[in-house]
C-alpha cells in the first residue's frame, strides 16, 4: 500500500461566474447548476463537500425578485407617516449610491421644511465631513448643534477625499430652499426644531429613535419605510424597509432582498439534490470590515447576512494557535494538536477556564459575519462577475485529514 496522502490545503474559496440575472429568473436553480458546472470545469475543478459554504450576494437575490421601489413610492409612504408640517431627517451616511436617492424620495414626501441633521466630524461609517486636522485645531468651544454658517466659518467646506464630493452642498442642493442643514452628534437636539423625525442612520437607529420617542417625538427609522408593496408587483421589505438599499436606475432604488432565509434553505436543498452534499448557504451583503487606508467601515447594510441556513448559527470555538505553540512545554506540535482535540471534551469550571485561556485573543465574531465578509472580499462589486462564492474547508481544523 502507498503512503496516505497528507492534506496540505486548508480553506479554499472559489468565485462562481454567473450570467446576468433578471427579474423572475429561477436563481435557486441557476446558482446550483452553475456551482456544479464550475466544480467540474476543466479550468480549475474542485470538489463540493459536506459542510462547504455557498454564498450568494444579496443584490442577485433582490434582482431576481425585482425588489425595486420608485422614489414616488418612497414619497407616498413618507407622506402617509408624516401628513403635514416640518420634519427632520437625521444622521444619514454620506453616499450618492446609498442615500442620495433615499433623501430625494423622503424630501418629496415631507410637505414642510426638511431639517437635515449630520453627525461630525464623520458619519457613522467613517465618511468625513471635516478635515481631521482642522477639526482637532478648531473644535474647542464649538456649540453642540450648529448650522452651515458656523460650519463654514469654523472649518470651511470639505470634499470627500475619495469621491471629491462636497456632501453638505450636494444634499442641500437637492431641494434648494427646503432643506436646512444642522450639525450635531446629540439626537436630542433635533427636538429643538421638530418632533417629527426620519431616523436615517443604520447601526444606532434603535438607540437614537428610542431616546427621541421617550420625549414624545414621532420617529420612523428607515426599516419602517416601504415595508409593504404600494403597487402591484412593487418592491418592499417587511424586515428592513429601505435599509440596505442601493441606487438602481434613475428614479428607483433596489431594496435588500426579502425571504433570504427561505432562499438559502431552498438552495441548500437544490445542491443536495444535484450533488448529494449538504452544504451551508448564506445570502451576503457588505462585509463587516474597516478599510485601513480611508478609515471607512464597509458595513452600510443593516446586517452582513440577511438569511442563512441553520448550520451557520453561532460563533467559532477556536484555540489561539500561536499562543499554544509559544507557551508549549516540550513538543509544540503535540501541544497544539492536544489543545484542538480537547476542545469538545472541555466541561466544568476548571476546563472552562483552560479553554478560555487557550482562546485568548480570538474575537467571538459570528460565522455569518466572518463568512459574509470573506464572500464580499472575494466577489467585490466590480467586474469579476462572481456573485456566488464557494468556500471549502472553513469548518476544518489543523488536525483534520
Amino acid at each position: 500500500m502507498g503512503e496516505a496522502v497528507l492534506r496540505k490545503v486548508g480553506v479554499e474559496v472559489h468565485g462562481i461566474r454567473m450570467p446576468v440575472i433578471r427579474r423572475g429568473d429561477d436563481l435557486v436553480k441557476m446558482a446550483a447548476e452553475h456551482l456544479v458546472e464550475a466544480a467540474a470545469s476543466g479550468y480549475a475543478p474542485f470538489t463540493i463537500r459536506d459542510r462547504d459554504v455557498v454564498g450568494v450576494t444579496e443584490s442577485l437575490v433582490a434582482r431576481a425578485q425585482g425588489n425595486i421601489v420608485t422614489l414616488e413610492e418612497i414619497a407616498a409612504d413618507v407622506r402617509d407617516k408624516i401628513p403635514e408640517g416640518d420634519a427632520a431627517v437625521a444622521f444619514p451616511i454620506l453616499s450618492r449610491n446609498r442615500f442620495m436617492s433615499l433623501l430625494d424620495g423622503i424630501v418629496r414626501g415631507i410637505r414642510g421644511k426638511v431639517h437635515l441633521f449630520l453627525s461630525f466630524p464623520s458619519d457613522e461609517v467613517g465618511n468625513q465631513l471635516i478635515d481631521p486636522a482642522e477639526y482637532l485645531k478648531r473644535s474647542s468651544g464649538m456649540p453642540e448643534c450648529f448650522g452651515t454658517a458656523e460650519y463654514d466659518a469654523r472649518f470651511g467646506r470639505y470634499r470627500h477625499p475619495f469621491t471629491g464630493v462636497d456632501y453638505v452642498e450636494l444634499y442641500k442642493d437637492l431641494a434648494p430652499g427646503r432643506i436646512e442643514i444642522h450639525f450635531t452628534n446629540n439626537p436630542l437636539r433635533i427636538l429643538d426644531v421638530t418632533s417629527r423625525v426620519v431616523m436615517a442612520n443604520i447601526h444606532n437607529r434603535v438607540l437614537y429613535a428610542g431616546l427621541l420617542r421617550e420625549r414624545g417625538a414621532s420617529v420612523w427609522t428607515l426599516d419602517q419605510i416601504c415595508t409593504e408593496p404600494r403597487s402591484n408587483g412593487g418592491g418592499y421589505n417587511p424586515e428592513f424597509g429601505l435599509l440596505g438599499s442601493n441606487y438602481s436606475q434613475e428614479g428607483t432604488v433596489k431594496l435588500f432582498p426579502r425571504d433570504a432565509g427561505p432562499f438559502a434553505r431552498s438552495l441548500q436543498q437544490e445542491i443536495l439534490r444535484l450533488t448529494g452534499r449538504r452544504v451551508e448557504v448564506l445570502v451576503y451583503g457588505d462585509g463587516a470590515f474597516k478599510d485601513p487606508v480611508c478609515g471607512i467601515w464597509e458595513l452600510a447594510d443593516p446586517v452582513v447576512s440577511p438569511g442563512y441556513t441553520d448550520g451557520l448559527k453561532g460563533t467559532p470555538s477556536e484555540i489561539k494557535f500561536k499562543m499554544i505553540a509559544d507557551n508549549a512545554q516540550g513538543d509544540a506540535e503535540e501541544a497544539v494538536r492536544s489543545a484542538i482535540r480537547s476542545k469538545p471534551a472541555a466541561s466544568g469550571r476548571e476546563s472552562g477556564l483552560a479553554e478560555e485561556k487557550n482562546a485568548l485573543g480570538t474575537t467571538p465574531r459570528r460565522y455569518t459575519d466572518l463568512l459574509g465578509s470573506l464572500c464580499d472580499l472575494v466577489s467585490g462589486s466590480g467586474d469579476r462577475g462572481t456573485p456566488v462564492i464557494h468556500i471549502s474547508g472553513y469548518f476544518d481544523s489543523y488536525i483534520d485529514g
